[in-house]
């Protein structure tokens, strides 16, 4: 049963799948999409399609179809979330708040081409799960406490799904409310079950910027559930969340 971690993304991507028919090279192969999709959407190399994008030196007309598909996800977000969301970061573009969990989301499909059906591929903390590591048991995913990176608040058992959590206590002051500028404060982290990571990532992100009605936004989108940490280090969930709650 291979494993693999590798540096791509900007990130520790882990990739854990159980199936013995499922050969490393389909693991590399996944994680050669996630460094071609890498070098397309960064905003850390100037050749980037959305560097170029920002620049004015190519029409989006022109851009690779997954980059029209990537921001015609962030404009539907953006205006789903009142501009809570937002590809546009600072005047310039960035649609990194979505395009983690989109690229994670496909590189489980080369995973699951390939015959992958038990898998859990970890990308920076963000995970998608599909299937279950044994038989009966599903994938755990924690939960970590804002405060100390040792201690797990929650553990959620998830078979089919992914989950993402966006918060302060790791890169500072990296999300804020495009509607105003302000880090957020009410919340110190904000995690999200749903069907897929690029869902989850994106959701989780608006919520935190959001502010405090941020999570019940979030619970109230298709497929979605919720844990939230506020300032004073209180847990709140959605009941959907206690229902995959496994510690």
């Amino acid at each position: 049963m291979p494993t693999l971690v590798a540096p791509v993304m900007g990130t520790t991507v882990s990739l854990d799948v159980r199936d013995p028919s499922v050969g490393p090279e389909v693991l590399d192969a996944a994680v050669a999409t996630l460094a071609e999709l890498e070098a397309r959407f960064t905003t850390y190399r100037e050749t980037s399609e959305i560097r170029r994008l920002d620049r004015g030196e190519l029409a989006l007309e022109d851009a690779h179809p997954d980059v029209r598909e990537v921001l015609a996800a962030c404009a539907v977000l953006r205006a789903e979330s009142g501009g809570a969301f937002d590809a546009n970061r600072d005047g310039h573009l960035d649609p990194s708040g979505y395009v983690k969990g989109w690229a994670a989301e496909r590189a489980a499909e080369v995973l699951r081409r390939a015959g992958a059906q038990n898998f859990a591929l970890n990308v920076g903390g963000d995970i998608v799960c599909s299937g279950e590591p044994e038989p009966g048991r599903p994938w755990r995913v924690g939960v970590r406490d804002p405060d100390d990176a040792a201690r797990v608040v929650l553990v959620l058992g998830v078979r089919n799904g992914a989950v993402a959590t966006s918060g302060l206590y790791e890169r500072g002051a990296h999300v804020t409310d495009p509607r105003t500028g302000a880090v957020p404060t009410h919340w110190r982290s904000v995690t999200v079950l749903a069907p897929d990571l690029a869902t989850a990532d994106a959701i989780a992100t608006a919520a935190l910027a959001m502010g405090e009605p941020g999570p019940a936004w979030a619970a109230a989108r298709p497929g979605c559930e919720v844990a939230a940490i506020d300032a004073d280090g209180r847990l709140f969930t959605s009941p959907g969340l206690e229902a995959t709650r496994v510690a």
